[in-house]
């Protein structure tokens, strides 16, 4: 065990695909000199030195700044036998690669009648909560979840940033990252060893019996803050965090409302047709007759994203909003179902 950054685990993970299999590499903005430090010397007693050192410029490669055009190189290296990872920075860019991504690298494993495959990785991070502004604040991933045929991770650990992603490399799927920036410098144990988390498992963070918090991305280690001050209330919550978007671990959110009868979903995302949205369709649909309150949803607001750090900082799921929302599905009864939703 070595104790790592969310950033050290996701150049770990990298390391040991592209030891395993020469077919793996790097292509992006400014990949070569590590910008991001993904693909650079870490500080564990596993890590070697600089990736361009170790696998030269055939391997971890610079592209343009087009983002069309490096989605595009990435499929075709992916159906002609390689495995690319792509660095595509800010989790924003990826609006501008949007022909490539709903046309090719997720159709065309149909469209070709499953004759050519599409593993490829493809990160980026979500640098919401710093002040960047309205073109560089955006969490996408609930777009993506509707485009069928990509997989999608939301790592919220150093553990999972580093499983996931090798089961990502894996795949033959094509799969998105998002990683949240606000978690590069959470750090814990994390193996040496190689190890894969696999995709579609959901993660029980805490245990508990009052209500189940679905909690994705940052909103994991917000909701772990209130579930423990809401502990000294009496108060027992169950977080859990899907980890995979898509394909969604179902079974284990079902599972976990069942139990408690109560749900609050957090997420970073805007509200209109979220992953918290989805999440919340899946329990009226399959859990309804278990509830015990509505279920409430805490997320982003439908609107840009302010430059303001004052104004920012009111737009994410935190502590207290989440545990507001927990105190809210506690005392609320059946009756206020139809009056919630105008709330």
């Amino acid at each position: 065990m070595s104790k790592m950054s969310y950033l050290g685990a996701i150049g770990a993970a990298q390391r040991e695909a592209m030891d395993a299999d020469e077919r793996v590499i790097i292509i992006g903005e400014d990949v070569e000199a590590n910008v991001y430090g993904t693909t650079g010397a870490g500080k564990s007693r596993t890590d070697k030195g600089d990736f361009l050192q170790m696998y030269g410029p055939n391997r971890i490669r610079n592209t343009p700044i087009s983002e069309e055009g490096i989605v595009g190189a990435a499929a075709g290296a992916a159906m002609t036998g390689l495995r690319p990872i792509v660095d595509l920075s800010y989790s924003s860019f990826l609006y501008m690669a949007m022909d490539q991504f709903v046309n090719q690298v997720a159709k065309n494993r149909y469209m070709f009648g499953g004759q050519a495959s599409m593993p490829v990785v493809f990160r980026s991070a979500m640098f919401y909560g710093l002040n960047t502004g309205a073109h560089h604040s955006d969490r996408p991933y609930p777009m993506f979840m509707n485009v069928p045929g990509l997989k999608i991770i939301a790592p919220a650990s150093p553990t999972d940033a580093k499983g996931l992603l090798r089961a990502a490399i894996d795949s033959d799927d094509p799969v998105l990252t998002f990683e949240a920036c606000l978690l590069w410098g959470m750090k814990e144990e994390v193996s040496d060893d190689e190890f894969r988390i696999p995709l579609g498992v959901a993660r029980t963070v805490r245990e508990g019996s009052d209500v189940t918090v679905v909690a994705i991305s940052s909103s994991v280690m917000e909701s772990v803050a209130a579930a423990e001050e809401l502990a000294a209330e009496g108060v027992s919550v169950e977080i859990i965090d899907p980890r995979t978007l898509v394909p969604l671990d179902r079974d284990a959110i079902l599972r976990s409302v069942i139990k408690t009868g109560r749900l609050v979903v957090a997420e970073p995302a805007h509200r209109t047709c979220g992953a918290a949205a989805e999440i919340s369709a899946l329990i009226a649909e399959d859990a309804f007759d278990s509830l015990k309150a509505p279920i409430v949803r805490v997320t982003a607001p439908d609107m840009q994203i302010p430059f303001s750090p004052s104004l920012e900082k009111q737009m994410y799921p935190t502590r207290a909003t989440i545990a507001a929302a927990i105190r809210r599905v506690l005392q609320m009864a059946p009756a206020e179902l139809t009056t919630s939703a105008r709330r």
